[in-house]
């Protein structure tokens, strides 16, 4: 898709099992053949960090800006030098909280002293609502952690466990803080005690001279513990992530906000698998899936020239919104689903007697559809008149 307008250019149909991180070759090189030349920036996703794939565009005159996935060299250098060291941030943007009484959003960025492995730029991102989001998952897989544990605690001592041995009983809380995802930050000790009882020898009823056997059995104990130093070395870079760009001349907040364009390709993908409704496909050839979806992509690049028109104008005329919402309440950037929606009652009537057409009953359009109808520049004769069909 395009920055303008996040309009889609160019769809390949692959097999469902295809890794994402190979189609970025092809599908640079057919961008490439559209536009007639290499000088333009593609941004993608964490599978474009690849030597290949990097390797391949800058190596073809090209542009590339993507994120650094977690656990790649660069990522791990940054966080351990950011623990001693601090990174000297400049504001990229700021804008309003999602909701009324939210705090203001915030990014910053900082060039890393060091390049990537394969020589290129690493730009770090701070975002403040990000930051605030991996704080409240590592809390909230903490105290998952914990609970974990505790009910743990309840099973080695209640009297029918089958947690018999130390072993057992180490197993049993990694993998109650696995599956609550918080073994970074929460240790635990077992603990062991002897539990004594004392049983008759033989069956019948006590007396003086009646003989008790003892016995001991190993009683198992788990106390939790908060990893404080690995709270702390997250901590330091909650949210902090890294972008990776050849371009020189792009500046830290230019490579920032190139990237965050990025996720209005998912939000196309929505459409496919949204409204367009694009799964399941009961076919079986490959040809008329492959058929099925340009169709479907068709549709989609419909929606979008209609999105990106509208907007356009709207900005053009100095409108903060338009009123399609139920209750009339201004949208500010109106979806083609929700345009269409405003125009599936508009029907046209005509009366027809020995085949010839007796009167036409012309759509009665609302002050609503005709101002869509004016930013999307399109006649309201299409609907009225002779033209309408």
């Amino acid at each position: 898709m395009s920055a303008d307008g996040a309009v889609p250019i160019a769809c390949r149909v692959a097999d469902g099992n295809t890794p994402d991180d190979v189609t970025h070759i092809p599908t640079w090189d057919e961008l490439r053949c559209l536009v007639g030349h290499a000088d333009f920036l593609y941004v993608a996703d964490s599978k474009l960090c690849s030597k290949e794939a990097m390797g391949h565009i800058a190596g073809h005159g090209g542009r590339f800006v993507t994120v650094v996935p977690h656990g790649r060299r660069e990522d791990a250098w940054f966080r351990d030098w950011a623990q001693s060291h601090a990174p000297a941030w400049q504001e990229a943007l700021r804008r309003p909280g999602a909701r009324s009484g939210d705090p203001e959003r915030i990014w910053r960025t900082f060039e890393a002293p060091a390049p990537s492995v394969d020589g290129y730029r690493v730009i770090w991102a701070h975002s403040s609502g990000k930051a605030a989001r991996d704080a409240a998952a590592r809390a909230a897989r903490i105290e998952a952690g914990l609970a974990a544990l505790d009910v743990l605690a309840a099973r080695l001592a209640g009297p029918k466990t089958r947690l018999k041995t130390r072993v057992a009983a180490a197993a049993a809380a990694a993998a109650a803080l696995s599956a609550a995802g918080a073994t970074r930050w929460v240790g635990f000790t077992i603990t062991e005690a002897k539990e004594v009882a004392f049983r008759q020898e033989r069956r019948g009823r006590p007396g003086s001279e009646t003989r008790y056997r003892r016995t001991e059995k190993p009683v198992f104990a788990v106390s939790a513990a908060i990893r404080a130093e690995a709270v702390a070395y997250d901590a330091a870079t909650d949210g902090c992530f890294p972008l990776v760009t050849n371009d020189l001349a792009m500046t830290p907040a230019e490579v920032l906000a190139a990237y965050r364009y990025q996720p209005h390709l998912e939000r196309r993908h929505h459409l496919l698998k949204g409204p367009q409704e694009v799964a399941p496909v009961y076919l079986q050839t490959p040809q008329r899936i492959e058929a099925l979806l340009l169709c479907h992509f068709f549709a989609m690049l419909a929606e979008a020239l209609i999105e990106r028109e509208i907007r356009a104008s709207m900005k053009s005329a100095g409108l903060g919104g338009i009123p399609l919402y139920p209750e009339l309440r201004d949208c500010p950037a109106p979806s083609a689903p929700r345009i269409l929606e405003i125009f599936r009652d508009v029907q046209r009537h005509e009366l027809i007697s020995a085949g010839e057409v007796v009167q036409s009953f012309e759509p009665q359009l609302t002050p609503l559809q005709r101002q869509v109808l004016e930013l999307l520049h399109v006649p309201a004769s299409v609907y009225t008149g002779a033209n309408a069909t």
